[in-house]
């Protein structure tokens, strides 16, 4: 069955607000899903199926825009955010979207989930020339302008976050053999290609490399198949399902090797808590946002404005799970890119000004990262750091890295 969620309308106390910052009628430049009251905003994600635990980012992008709504909205404009369930099946997002485009003449849609699942639709919305903003993968082919002038990536791309992975390891693991356990598609095939990238002359160090479909009911087998590889080394390319079985697998085996895990899987909630945390001790992944169960953090001005609004938009929601951090990181990124637009909010002023931000601070970005886009940089976030996972949550180690000083 498909879910529609759309984010509250503004309420009758707030509505004197709103009309005090509309802008005068007739004044605006606008294209389907644009007025002088409303932008309408689509998006897709996984409620149900394999990668059912995302559907936390888009209940949070939908709380967001009603705290957005509740404060007036973007220069007086309610946001109207419609999202589809697609069950991360690339054949229900084509469905979806098109209803999107359509049907609802959305003005764009933003942050829609999963590697398979935008590749589904990427053609076609650089075809209908509708934006499609800040899509929830960091596969690297959302960073190509020239060809896909209408795709705009958020997160660091999968490709460059591999590559700091093999020279990690590399730099710090004596006669490394590497096992690598991947989903079988864009995705995974992204993640690995970085990898073998990184390693170079040394790509004869992977001695195991197995896959896995989505529709598979574990990962067993791949793990014992790794483990008896002899690898001392475990790459971990999986969705949260999935890795969390693999890390779970690998202590059950006894196999002790070096791990790293995936940023898109890194949730303490979503993933290791399920993986069980005493077989995570030691795993190293790759961070760009606010781990919201470090302690480091607990003071920080953004972390706590984060707290506040999960407290009052999201009551009773897990605060340690990671995915709530990335869905508002996200949407603020969102918000003021809509913001730039001003009056003027047709699809090509959209993503000219998404492709417009200089060292944007956004809250709960890791410090020494920010935003930056151009015309020819469709790339938002390049940068993280190493973390290692010890205790109950993960500890920062190293400097910022991208690709060039890995």
């Amino acid at each position: 069955m498909t879910t529609r969620r759309r984010a509250f309308m503004v309420g009758a106390a707030a509505m004197p607000t709103l009309l005090a910052f509309a802008p005068a009628y007739g004044k605006g430049k606008y294209d389907e899903g644009a007025s002088d009251t409303a932008i309408k905003i689509g998006n897709t994600n996984p409620y149900s199926g394999p990668a059912s635990s995302y559907g936390v980012i888009g209940k949070c992008i939908e709380a967001y825009w009603k705290m957005v709504n509740d404060r007036g909205g973007i220069n007086g404009r309610k946001i109207d955010f419609i999202t589809y369930d697609d069950g991360y099946n690339p054949a229900k997002t084509v469905e979806m979207v098109r209803r999107l485009v359509e049907q609802d003449e959305v003005l764009c849609t933003f942050n829609t989930l999963g590697t398979p699942t935008n590749t589904a639709i990427h053609k076609y919305m650089n075809q209908k020339k509708v934006p499609q903003l800040f899509v929830a993968t960091g596969a690297s082919k959302w960073g190509k302008p020239k060809d896909f002038p209408w795709t705009m990536g958020f997160q660091p791309d999968y490709h460059t976050e591999a590559v700091i992975y093999a020279k990690h390891l590399l730099a710090n693991i004596k006669d490394a053999k590497i096992g690598v356990l991947m989903q079988n598609d864009d995705y995974g095939k992204d993640y690995f290609e970085g990898f073998k990238e990184g390693l170079g002359k040394d790509t004869s160090r992977i001695v195991k490399h197995v896959t896995y479909e989505t529709s598979d009911p574990t990962v067993d087998s791949q793990i014992i198949q790794l483990a008896g590889s002899g690898a001392n080394v475990f790459f971990n390319i999986a969705i949260p399902k999935f890795a969390a079985q693999a890390i779970r697998k690998v202590g059950d085996l006894g196999w002790k090797p070096v791990q790293y895990l995936n940023n898109v899987s890194s949730s303490v909630t979503s993933t290791l808590k399920p993986a069980g945390l005493a077989n995570c001790q030691g795993i190293i992944t790759g961070l760009y946002l606010m781990d919201p169960t470090d302690h480091q953090w607990d003071a920080n001005a953004d972390m706590k404005t984060w707290h506040d609004f999960m407290a009052k938009y999201m009551p009773g929601a897990n605060t340690g799970d990671g995915s709530y951090v990335f869905a508002y990181a996200a949407s603020y990124l969102m918000e003021q890119t809509l913001k730039k637009c001003g009056d003027a909010l047709t699809r090509e002023n959209l993503m000219r000004q998404a492709a417009n931000h200089q060292k944007l601070k956004v809250p709960l970005l890791l410090p020494g990262i920010t935003v930056s886009t151009s015309p020819t940089d469709f790339y938002p976030i390049q940068s993280i750091r190493l973390a290692r996972f010890k205790g109950e949550s993960w500890e920062l180690f190293g400097d910022v890295l991208s690709h060039e000083n890995a």
